[in-house]
Order: C-alpha cells, then sequence, then structure tokens
C-alpha cells in the first residue's frame, strides 16, 4: 500500500460517486424507454406511421386545436429527444467530464451541469425538427406521385449514399476534431461570466459541432427504420468510436466506403 497517497478531493470523489452515475443513469433510462415504447402499441409513434389513424393519438388530433400537426409534432419530439438521449449522451461524455471538473467548486454546479445539456439537446432538438419536417416533405411528395412511390427505394438508398460521401468531407473532419477536444473546447468557449448563459450557450456550441460530425448518421436512421434499437445501438456505438478512441478518426474512411458500396449493391439489387 502506498502510505503517500492522500484522501482523494471531495470533488473527484464527488465526480466518481454522483455525477458519473446519474449520467449512465439518464442513458440507461433512455434506452429502457426506447425499448418499452418500441414493443408498446404505440410504437409505430418512434416508426413514424398514421399516428392519426387511431389509438390516444387520434383523439387528442380531434381535442386539441390544430391537433393533426400538433400531436404528431409533439410525438415526434419526444421520440426524438429519447433517440437523441440514448445515442448522443454516450458520446459527450467527456464533453460533461471536463465542465463537470471545472465547476465542482462552484455553489450552482449542478443547475450548470443541467443547462449544459439543455443547450445540447436544443441544438439537437432543432435540428429534429427539420429532419421532421425533411421527412414528412418527402412522404406526402411520394404520396402524390405515384411514380416516385413506386421507386421509393431510391431515397433510401440517396440517404446511404449521402452518408457515405460525407465520410470525406472537410466539415465532417473539422467538426468531429472540436468534438475530440472537449478539454480544449470548454477552457476556449468557458468564461465563467454570465453562468447560466454561458453553460447554456456552450452546450448549444458543442451541440452544433456535434450535428456537423453526425447529422448524416443520424438521417441514416430514417432509411434504416427509426424504431430499430438494433441500428441505433450500431450508429451509437460508431459515433462513440469517432468522437472518444484514440483511433476513432480512422474509421471514418472505411465506413463511408462501406456505406457507399452498399448503395450500389441496393441499386443493382433493385434494378
Amino acid at each position: 500500500m502506498n502510505s503517500t497517497a492522500g484522501p482523494r478531493p471531495p470533488s473527484a470523489s464527488r465526480h466518481v460517486h454522483v455525477f458519473l452515475p446519474v449520467l449512465t443513469a439518464l442513458i440507461a433510462l433512455a434506452w429502457l424507454a426506447l425499448w418499452a415504447w418500441a414493443r408498446s402499441p404505440y410504437g409505430r409513434y418512434i416508426e413514424h406511421g398514421d399516428w392519426t389513424a387511431s389509438g390516444p393519438a387520434a383523439f387528442l388530433c380531434r381535442a386539441v386545436p390544430a391537433g393533426d400537426v400538433v400531436v404528431p409534432v409533439v410525438l415526434y419530439a419526444v421520440a426524438w429527444i429519447l433517440m437523441t438521449a440514448a445515442m448522443m449522451l454516450p458520446t459527450t461524455l467527456p464533453l460533461f467530464n471536463a465542465f463537470d471538473r471545472l465547476t465542482a467548486q462552484r455553489p450552482d454546479h449542478g443547475r450548470l451541469l443541467m443547462l449544459l445539456g439543455l443547450g445540447y439537446m436544443t441544438v439537437w432538438g432543432a435540428f429534429g425538427l427539420l429532419a421532421h419536417a425533411l421527412h414528412t416533405a418527402v412522404l406526402s411528395l411520394l404520396a402524390s406521385t405515384p411514380t416516385l412511390a413506386w421507386n421509393g427505394w431510391l431515397i433510401g438508398v440517396a440517404t446511404i449514399a449521402v452518408t457515405g460521401l460525407f465520410q470525406f468531407s472537410k466539415l465532417k473532419y473539422r467538426c468531429l476534431e472540436k468534438c475530440r477536444t472537449p478539454l480544449s473546447f470548454v477552457i476556449e468557449h468557458w468564461h465563467g461570466h454570465a453562468q447560466s448563459w454561458h453553460a447554456f450557450a456552450l452546450g448549444a456550441q458543442h451541440g452544433l459541432f456535434c450535428v456537423g460530425c453526425c447529422w448524416a448518421l443520424m438521417l441514416l436512421m430514417f432509411a434504416l427504420g427509426t424504431g430499430s434499437l438494433g441500428w441505433m445501438l450500431l450508429l451509437a456505438a460508431v459515433m462513440a468510436i469517432e468522437k472518444n478512441v484514440r483511433w476513432g478518426k480512422r474509421l471514418s474512411m472505411p465506413l463511408g466506403v462501406a456505406l457507399l458500396l452498399w448503395s450500389v449493391v441496393l441499386v443493382a439489387t433493385h434494378a
């Protein structure tokens, strides 16, 4: 036993015994909620099925003003936030870890951490609403164009191909570099003034870079099925490795090649 080792500092002990278990529990609860929801009678709400046809959603659509628009958006937003919490929070553990240690001595430490997470999730929530609007527009286009509807597989193939091409883009690597250096990012953007706003802004800024490097992989869920927990787990693992593992950057190009080859195989199969 090393007799020179002193007791662990209170902030380090709190980090190990409070912060990490709480964040891990939140991530686990998000996955559990998605798993339970996907296997419930309302799993179609995650799969972007006909939310207004039957069940509680149909009742709410009739009872709420502009319910045909509001209710699906709210249901989708809840599902998207759960997906983001389950898939993206594990990739941001280094960011929360750095910020937690930097602000550990502040009396408003817990509130600052929540605002950091709120800023991060707000950016991903905005991206999710844009993705929902795009998906709704595509479905409307398919419904109004029979020829395109018969060849709807092309949209999925195009999504896979675009995701593969984006793996080679400079934007991908610029944003990925910001995500891979969370301590430098926090030191650069955290000034300690107007703490509440800066904590939220820090989370939002990091969220923008996170969206910048991961948006294509997240859109891939629309081609693979937004209710598929298997694909969610696989994509979450890929994004976590890209961001947090030392050799993660070397995964991007092989993944891009694999996605492009997959799109070619799908075209050949359907043709």
